[in-house]
């Protein structure tokens, strides 16, 4: 099965501009991404996408991969599609699953991948999304995190901004499930989802995922107990510093660059 992984970035983030060279513990955070991907699915096989030279210029100097996209995608999906027919222009080969992570997520756990991954060996799996538990009330009612409810096969229900399920019953532990920047495709699904014009409830939530449901489809959602940080200001950068310095993951790769 030919597997690619994919990592969308750009520099302008109107939260945090510039982000993707923002440095944790010395490495750029798109570095991070880079290298953390590539242990689990080897670097041949990893690729930065991004419309920016300043991206493209880093990746070459650490000998990454990396694909120039054009400057007008909107959504981190459609910029993996045009990666995608790049990849497969240049290698002559049809790529099977496409696994997409945010360039803004530099704890991804190469473990949670294969996770990911190993859902595929069902073949009405179409596609994959990683979740975390989240415990506190402030983090469940943040509106930066896309919390997700799930069905009794682990399918997504909805995607939502808002605290679901309700908290109207006190719950104690975990409060509900947040979507992680880490989707895997198969190949024909993602770009079946980009031939899709957006849907009302993804225009609402601003959740792209969203659209799969409003179309019938499903999305097999998996657990990760990793800790996950998608980082959108320099507070959460901070934060992914101090656990970075004690993950294993960043050991492996951390004498690089």
């Amino acid at each position: 099965m030919n597997i690619v992984g994919i990592i969308p970035a750009r520099m302008g983030s109107t939260r945090f501009p510039n982000k993707p060279l923002a440095k944790i513990l010395g490495i750029p955070m798109i570095g991070h991404c880079s290298y953390r991907t590539s242990i689990a699915l080897d670097a041949a096989r990893t690729y930065v996408a991004t419309c920016d030279n300043e991206i493209v210029t880093y990746m070459n100097d650490i000998g990454g991969n990396v694909i120039l996209t054009a400057s007008t995608h909107k959504r981190a999906t459609t910029r993996c599609a045009e990666a995608v027919d790049i990849i497969e222009q240049k290698s002559g080969q049809v790529v099977d699953i496409v696994v997409m992570v945010q360039g803004d997520e530099p704890l991804v756990q190469p473990i949670d991948i294969q996770d990911a991954l190993n859902q595929f060996a069902d073949p009405t799996v179409n596609i994959v999304n990683i979740m975390i538990g989240l415990y506190s009330r402030e983090s469940f009612l943040d509106k930066n995190n896309v919390k997700v409810v799930i069905n009794n096969d682990s399918n997504a229900l909805y995607y939502s901004r808002e605290a679901i399920p309700s908290l109207w019953q006190e719950r104690e532990e975990r409060l509900g499930f947040m979507q992680t920047g880490i989707i895997a495709f198969r190949r024909d699904t993602l770009l079946k989802f980009n031939d899709m014009p957006e849907t009302p409830l993804e225009k609402i939530e601003s959740v792209d995922m969203n659209r799969v449901l409003e179309n019938g489809g499903n999305i097999r959602m998996v657990e990760s107990n990793s800790p996950n940080i998608g980082v959108d200001t320099e507070e959460e950068l901070m934060a992914v510093e101090n656990i970075m310095k004690d993950d294993r993951v960043y050991q492996q790769y951390s004498n690089i660059s």
